[in-house]
């Protein structure tokens, strides 16, 4: 059951708070999947914004913000956002498919990079900003409280580094009918270390090579296991309920009253349900829930559908094929059951998979026949690009090397501008 308290004054109706931790659970688990057939595809991608005559400058919040205020209507309908470093972010509406969703964001995208171009700014798709340190220009009070939360926990470095230093390319995906919930999200896990060796795109972090193919996930490792591990319990057969466990023993880090405020102690939010510690003199509401669950940051994250964090941001020749290939893998049935036998051996490989990359022939196997299996099903609009990434797999190559062998060849500040600028 839940209880009223007075909170918001001007609020038609007062806020519900828990009354325990199980309350918690029955509302995340009533809530995180939706049964209902595949198909629906959403993109994010998310690039380094850089000032393309010195790139070793950070572009400031009103220079990112005029260049998108230049932007025109998209017509993909993607959002823009803004990252605290100053990555821009486009997030693209539902599309059905794959090629629908590519075919948008890779309009939207072209738009983007011609309004940022007049300003005299470029937008590098990489997993990690390969030349400058951390700081923050985006202003907004949930991300310095974040600052507050990362330095209180004593993971200062790591959390300015994934705030402002860190971009992806992340897709949503249906969660697909109930009774194969727990085969989709086991895969869906499992194709991880996979697919962070095949985009592997960061080799080097603020101004030196890392010894990582992928820095990007070196940097969300260094972060607090319980906030940004994998979701799977122990059987993995009942990923509604892995969730919840994961959501309650989290820590909280925000608390909004009315603006976001850092919990600068371990408080998981199992303990401010059940009335163990209470944060802003009371317990909290199903909005406090919610927030907390934003702040949660897992590789595969429940929101109703499946949200893949794991992909290191890629060029645009590559992304569609990335794209393509995990939604086919996640989404046809026959091509899901190659993935899972492929993945098997490595389908808790994280760290291998983004230190070395494809340079591990166990990791090289399992994305070869991943990625051939999505090339026999790619139609003409992705070809293109499901080839290249072919190739590269076939060669042994993440993206880090390619551009690890620019850096070296031409500098790392050369290397980075051709990128922003959209050069191959």
């Amino acid at each position: 059951m839940t209880v009223p308290i007075t909170f918001d004054p001007g609020c038609d109706a007062p806020p519900e708070v828990f009354v325990s931790a199980a309350e918690a659970a029955e509302h995340i688990t009533a809530d995180c999947l939706r049964d209902g057939p595949v198909g629906r595809v959403g993109l994010e991608i998310e690039a380094h914004s850089f000032d393309l005559a010195h790139p070793g400058r950070r572009p400031d919040w009103r220079e990112v913000t005029d260049a998108i205020a230049g932007v025109p209507a998209l017509p993909g309908g993607s959002r823009i956002t803004v990252e605290p470093g100053g990555a821009v972010e486009l997030s693209g509406p539902p599309a059905d498919g794959a090629v629908t969703a590519i075919a948008a964001m890779t309009s939207d995208r072209a738009l983007l990079r011609a309004a940022f171009a007049q300003q005299g700014l470029g937008l590098a798709l990489l997993g990690a900003d390969p030349l400058r340190r951390p700081r923050r220009v985006n202003p907004g009070a949930r991300y310095a409280a974040m600052e507050s939360f990362f330095t209180a926990s004593g993971t200062g470095a790591a959390g300015a580094f994934m705030m402002t230093a860190t971009a992806s390319v992340q897709l949503n995906l249906d969660a697909g009918p109930r009774r194969g919930w727990a085969d989709r999200v086991r895969l869906a896990h499992a194709l991880g270390p996979t697919m962070i060796a095949v985009t592997a795109n960061s080799p080097l972090l603020a101004g030196r090579f890392s010894g990582w193919q992928s820095s990007r996930q070196w940097v969300w490792g260094e972060l607090d296991e319980a906030r940004c591990g994998p979701v799977l319990g122990e059987r993995a057969d009942d990923p509604a309920s892995d969730w919840a466990r994961y959501a309650l023993r989290a820590p909280v880090m925000l608390v909004r009253n009315p603006e976001p405020v850092a919990v600068t102690d371990w408080v998981p939010f199992a303990d401010w349900a059940d009335g163990r510690t209470l944060l802003g003199g009371r317990r909290p509401t199903r909005e406090d829930l919610t927030y907390h669950l934003t702040t949660l940051f897992p590789p595969v994250r429940p929101r109703r559908w499946l949200e893949i964090r794991y992909l290191d941001a890629v060029s645009d020749a590559l992304w569609p094929a990335v794209a393509f290939t995990l939604t086919t893998l996640l989404d046809d049935p026959v091509a899901a059951d190659i993935a899972a036998e492929a993945t098997e051996s490595v389908a808790t490989a994280w760290d291998r998979a983004a230190r070395i990359g494809l340079g591990d022939r166990r990791l090289r196997a399992s994305a070869l026949r991943c990625v051939q299996t999505a090339a026999e099903l790619a139609p003409a609009p992705v070809m293109e690009s499901m080839q290249q990434l072919v190739r590269s797999v076939e060669e042994g190559r993440s993206p880090a090397d390619d551009f690890a062998d620019r850096a070296v060849a031409h500098g790392i500040g050369p290397a980075v501008r051709q990128l922003a600028k959209g050069e191959s």
